[in-house]
């Protein structure tokens, strides 16, 4: 049984995540989804809310689970006995930053990453931007799940599709 790891911090997840979940789960046998815990970053949710948030976002999706990891990625990678991290790109810049943490996780463990291009329908779809876009009222429910666009309309405080 091939097991793959696709991990992120999924503040929050996005359609764009979601659809490299799926399409790495016709891949491989089972994939964990890791939400990762960075100390450095701050996040507008929580660890458990970014878990629940995805376990809703991908409940449908038999043989993908997902699991909070606070620590090295190579690590857990090599005790789950994962094949390969897979990771989504949207374009170059995303290769560019993926390809050194890519050839350190191989150095370190001897894990490969598979790098999955997103559907050019989502390319355009990043965390950061869909919460920019829900904090000023703007229309987010083509971008994110539904549990996931009110759980934004309530952490910004902005009702759904009310323009500031």
């Amino acid at each position: 049984m091939s097991l793959a790891v696709c991990p992120g911090s999924f503040d929050p997840i996005t359609y764009g995540h979601v659809d490299v979940v799926r399409r790495a789960r016709a891949m491989f046998d089972e994939v964990v989804v890791v939400v990762a815990h960075n100390p450095a970053k701050r996040y507008l949710f929580d660890a458990e809310q970014r878990v629940a948030l995805a376990r809703a976002a991908l409940a449908d999706l038999p043989g993908v689970r997902v699991e909070l990891v606070d620590g090295l990625l190579a690590r857990y990678c090599a005790d789950v006995g994962a094949v390969a991290i897979v990771k989504g790109l949207r374009g170059a810049a995303d290769f560019d930053s993926e390809q050194a943490m890519a050839l350190m996780n191989r150095h370190l463990v001897g894990i490969e990453t598979v790098f999955v291009m997103g559907d050019p329908t989502l390319g355009h779809i990043a965390s950061s931007m869909v919460k920019d876009v829900a904090g000023h009222g703007g229309p987010i429910d083509d971008l994110v799940p539904p549990a996931v666009a009110a759980a934004l309309h309530q952490a910004l405080s902005t009702p759904a599709g009310e323009q500031r």
